[in-house]
């Protein structure tokens, strides 16, 4: 059965998805990339990631700001990271551990505190129209894309360019493979482990301002359906490469935007079992990154996941 948009319109409705559905992915994917360089993992990112969207709404409601939302999502997920990195500096204390236990503490405070936000509408972030050519309103719906989205784009070229030729992104990578090198260096591996993680935290906490003010638009207990914890798993993926991050969060979106895109050219039956590919793909992609020769390949020596 076909109608909507028809099937000639199915790759740009997956594009469109991509789009919209991968944001999230990109910015904590990102965050987490400079997490995992500097020797340090958090698998905390989805409780940072339900109360930055938590946050982000609840100050976009009482300003009628988004953009005050975001900062104060970014706020937010960079006071948890300070706290994970705080007390992962502390001897025989296991990153895993804290991050499963804050996950639980941020989703926990996000619903405590979000009960009253869930019926006010808040401003959304605003999109660009891609689709202005087309007289068809679905097209034209499908290529808005969110401000946050190229933004994200050029964060990944500049984590790049930093990683590469600065001196922080060599700071970095030095703590990453080596604290005892850093050490001899005179790098303060706590120091620069503790930033790199107030980074990865803000930086998902603005993945989760993006589900509550612009996709899906709302504030609710399940906004987020594991995205911080699938993020750990594309980092992984793309090799904690920020470049590799992009087109991770790409194919991980277009695999989430594969049930709506069906539906938009008239599929009505079976399509909902296509909601269940970007955790297929999630599967997957362990599965790939653990085989013989891949495993652990361009991970931080310090990482606990890669030793």
């Amino acid at each position: 059965m076909t109608g909507g948009i028809g099937w000639w319109g199915l790759p740009i409705a997956m594009l469109g998805g991509a789009i919209r559905v991968s944001t999230p992915f990109l910015f904590v994917s990102l965050g987490e990339t400079v997490t995992e360089r500097s020797g340090r993992i958090n698998l905390g990112l989805e409780g940072i990631l339900v109360f930055g969207a938590m946050s982000a709404y609840a100050v976009a409601v009482r300003t009628g700001s988004p953009w005050t939302g975001v900062a104060a999502a970014a706020l937010s997920g960079a006071l948890f990271g300070a706290l994970h990195g705080w007390i992962c500096k502390f001897p025989k204390v296991n990153d895993v551990a804290i991050g499963i236990a804050l996950m639980l503490f941020g989703s926990g405070l996000a619903f405590f505190f979000g009960k009253p936000y869930i019926q006010p509408a808040a401003p959304h972030l605003p999109a660009m129209s891609l689709g202005a050519w087309s007289s068809i309103p679905q097209l034209r719906a499908a290529l808005e894309v969110n401000a946050l989205f190229p933004a994200g784009i050029a964060a990944a070229f500049v984590l790049r360019w930093a990683l590469r030729d600065t001196r922080a992104g060599l700071a970095l990578r030095v703590v990453g493979d080596s604290s005892e090198a850093a050490r001899a260096l005179g790098i303060d591996a706590d120091r620069v482990r503790l930033a790199a993680t107030c980074f990865g935290g803000a930086m998902a906490a603005v993945g989760g301002a993006y589900l509550s003010l612009y996709y899906p638009g709302s504030w609710n207990e399940n906004i987020s359906s594991g995205q911080g914890l699938m993020a750990v798993a594309l980092v992984i993926f793309a090799r904690w490469n920020p470049i590799g991050c992009v087109a991770a969060s790409l194919l991980f979106g277009g695999a989430g935007a594969l049930g709506p895109a069906l539906q938009s050219v008239g599929i009505t039956h079976g399509y909902y079992l296509f909601y269940a590919a970007p955790y297929v793909l999630t599967l997957g992609a362990m599965i790939a990154s653990s085989a013989p020769g891949r495993a652990g390949a361009g991970a931080p020596a310090e990482l606990s996941i890669g030793t």
